[in-house]
């Protein structure tokens, strides 16, 4: 008989987990100026990277991203089975446009700016349960593209209220394989998310939509592995920034677990409050993606850090559901790395 991966009502715990092999970090202007711009493998200064648009300068940034992560990993795109990617923009165009080059199998997913989440989890799925030997999870987001498709043209030049987040420029790629590599952190488990609507409908206020998302996949992932929040040394969510990082902490404690001395959201370690006008922190699809291969792996690598739990955080709204005024439900999926000996 067949050992059930099965963890609980929402988790699989890996029976061989897998390895990331690669990764990379490609960050913009902004981002690099900021207190992990050390961490960023490349950061380019030209918000268009050397194109005509906001798109297509996004798509770049995908490729590079790609590039580099598989070359960490001492491969070769043709050695990919898969990639899986996603991005802010309508029908994935950043993604479509950006690795198309690449002439790999792709899967494209879109769990707005919970995607580096989503990806990596159905990537390990697919690594663990023999379907592929290495692939590539991909994201991306870019301040100005976002802000055209989601709320104003730059050109606007309307007012930010201080509750908004600053979608930030970059993208976030892993190499995920079977074997491991040259590195010593895996994917030992996920919790997959549901979607969570307490009927916020400000647009401006993300971390307020995200916040239950984040709560309900952390509570999961701690009741289905029967662990405490001291069990990770750090939790980390993607972009609640500082209005939903203290949020999260209010609901996971009114759940019975205090989750506050090991929490860190990449919305509020990636800007310098006080210094880069970003309001609440950071958001965007590669706010928690290029935290995640910049500073957690290195910080993964060194040792400072055995265990983390990854947890994106998604806002699940588009221009047509807002007009329509709706409200903006959210999204969270758990990504439970840990480093081996």
């Amino acid at each position: 008989m067949v050992q059930s991966k099965r963890k609980g009502q929402q988790s699989i715990a890996f029976q061989k987990p897998p390895y990331l092999i690669g990764w990379s970090s490609v960050a913009g202007k902004k981002e690099g100026e900021g207190p992990l711009g050390k961490y960023f493998d490349y950061i380019d200064n030209d918000p268009t990277v050397g194109t005509d648009s906001w798109e297509a300068a996004e798509s770049n940034m995908q490729r590079l991203a790609a590039e580099m992560a598989i070359d960490r990993a001492g491969l070769k795109p043709e050695d990919m089975n898969y990639i899986i990617a996603g991005d802010l923009l309508g029908q994935l165009i950043a993604t479509s446009f950006g690795i198309m080059s690449l002439d790999i199998p792709m899967f494209g997913v879109y769990g707005a700016c919970s995607t580096m989440g989503e990806s990596m989890a159905l990537g390990a799925m697919l690594v663990e349960g023999g379907y592929a030997d290495k692939l590539v999870a991909l994201t991306s987001s870019h301040f100005a593209s976002a802000e055209k498709q989601f709320r104003f043209p730059l050109g606007y030049g309307n007012q930010r209220p201080l509750s908004s987040t600053w979608t930030v420029t970059g993208s976030g790629a892993v190499v995920i394989g079977r074997e491991k590599g040259k590195f010593n952190i895996r994917i030992t488990g996920i919790t997959t998310g549901k979607i969570r609507d307490y009927g916020v409908k400000d647009s401006m206020n993300m971390g307020a939509c995200m916040a239950p998302a984040a709560a309900d996949v952390i509570y999961q992932n701690l009741e289905d592995f029967g662990v405490e929040a001291d069990y990770y040394d750090r939790i980390i969510t993607g972009d609640l920034g500082y209005i939903g990082k203290d949020i999260l902490g209010d609901m996971m404690e009114a759940k019975g677990h205090d989750i506050r001395a090991v929490h860190m959201d990449c919305g509020v370690e990636i800007y310098d409050k006080e210094n880069q006008d970003t309001h609440a922190g950071g958001s965007g699809c590669a706010c928690s993606a290029i935290t995640l291969t910049g500073l957690v792996t290195k910080k993964m690598q060194a040792g400072e850090w055995k265990r983390v739990l990854f947890v994106p955080t998604g806002a699940l709204l588009s221009p047509t559901s807002f007009n329509e005024g709706n409200s903006v439900p959210g999204i969270a999926h758990g990504v439970m790395l840990e480093v081996i000996d």
